[in-house]
């Protein structure tokens, strides 16, 4: 595979990246709408989350995360990588750089719900010192699917994670 390079997302992002939210989270797929509120806190002095995107050397889109972040909590909001990208380090290059953005933005943890069933990207997660601490029921729709919610409790801290890719 080839690497892969991260930017921050820019709008003329969002056709591509709507394309892969919806091929991978067919049933509650962020609207075009969710990510323009996202991108408009983006910018500017007051700004409080950071959006990216990872591409291939020929601008394919390879995957994308976003972090809010707030009375120093960070949340991680969304993070995918196209499936024929999946084990090749992209997701764990997006991680990386949110947490970094979390710590830019003095985020003291950083929060994430993950599917219950979503044990892939819960190897991930707990790879970068993410811990368990509670469950958000029915909170994937439809299925009424539980989430794990995930802390990692500074994001600064570089022990214990391993970044493959």
């Amino acid at each position: 595979m080839t690497s892969v390079v991260l930017r921050e997302m820019r709008w003329w992002d969002l056709p591509p990246v709507l394309a892969l939210e919806r091929s991978l989270f067919p049933d509650d797929a962020w609207s075009e709408g969710m990510f323009w509120s996202e991108l408009a806190h983006c910018r500017g002095p007051r700004r409080s989350r950071r959006y990216l995107v990872a591409e291939d050397a020929d601008g394919r889109l390879a995957g994308y995360g976003g972090l809010a972040a707030g009375g120093g909590t960070g949340d991680i909001q969304t993070i995918a990588a196209a499936p024929d990208r999946w084990g090749s380090g992209v997701g764990s290059r997006l991680l990386a750089e949110l947490l970094s953005a979390a710590t830019g933005f003095g985020c003291r943890e950083v929060l994430l719900e993950v599917r219950v069933d979503n044990l892939r990207a819960q190897r991930l997660y707990r790879r970068f010192g993410f811990e368990p601490i509670g469950f958000r029921r029915g909170y994937y729709q439809p299925g009424n699917v539980d989430a794990l919610v995930m802390r990692r409790a500074d994001p600064a801290d570089e022990q214990g994670t391993t970044i493959h890719g």
